[in-house]
């Protein structure tokens, strides 16, 4: 039985790995920096008056990762949100290895072109150890969300996270996958 490679994997092996490390001038191949985990995060802070939103959302985000959410509950009580211990205020899925490189795939290929007004992503959004984040500001965007039973736009943060040491590792690493930063 023949295992499905996604194709950014086989690119990142075939391609991206032997650029690398002729651009960032490495001599060890495991040195060369590699994706490890991408994190999908929806924050849904409306969901202490209304509990159904949190369903819709853990909903969406299994429909855009193919990979069950985590349901994330807030660790402290906060009157002036109306906030309390234990609460669920969120959903999370972290992708590793094939479904990783396939939704990596799908947000530089067709998801980021399909925002309104695009002119790249933030080349700021680095936190000096060579992961990136990103936000997205509603669901929509993703071309398996069916736009009629969307109740209520909900915003998302991704972040990919890479072995790489330092920003500049990790710049050249999504670049090489493509990713649109600003110039």
């Amino acid at each position: 039985m023949a295992k499905n490679i996604a194709r950014y994997h086989k690119l990142y092996k075939d391609v991206i790995v032997p650029n690398l490390m002729k651009e960032l001038d490495i001599k060890n191949i495991m040195e060369c920096p590699k994706l490890e985990k991408i994190i999908v995060n929806m924050g849904v802070g409306e969901a202490t008056q209304n509990a159904k939103l949190i369903d819709a959302a853990m909903n969406d985000l299994s429909i855009i990762t193919g990979q069950k959410p985590l349901l994330r509950k807030a660790k402290k009580s906060e009157a002036g949100f109306k906030l309390r211990e234990g609460m669920p205020i969120g959903a999370k899925v972290t992708l590793r290895k094939n479904r990783m490189y396939e939704f990596l795939d799908r947000l530089v290929s067709v998801v980021l072109p399909r925002v309104r007004d695009f002119e790249g992503v933030p080349s700021n959004s680095f936190d000096g150890r060579g992961n990136y984040s990103l936000g997205l500001a509603d669901q929509l965007v993703f071309p398996e969300i069916d736009f009629d039973k969307v109740d209520k736009l909900l915003g998302m943060s991704i972040t990919v996270v890479s072995s790489a040491k330092n920003d500049k590792e990790g710049r050249a690493l999504l670049t090489a996958f493509g990713m649109p930063f600003k110039k």
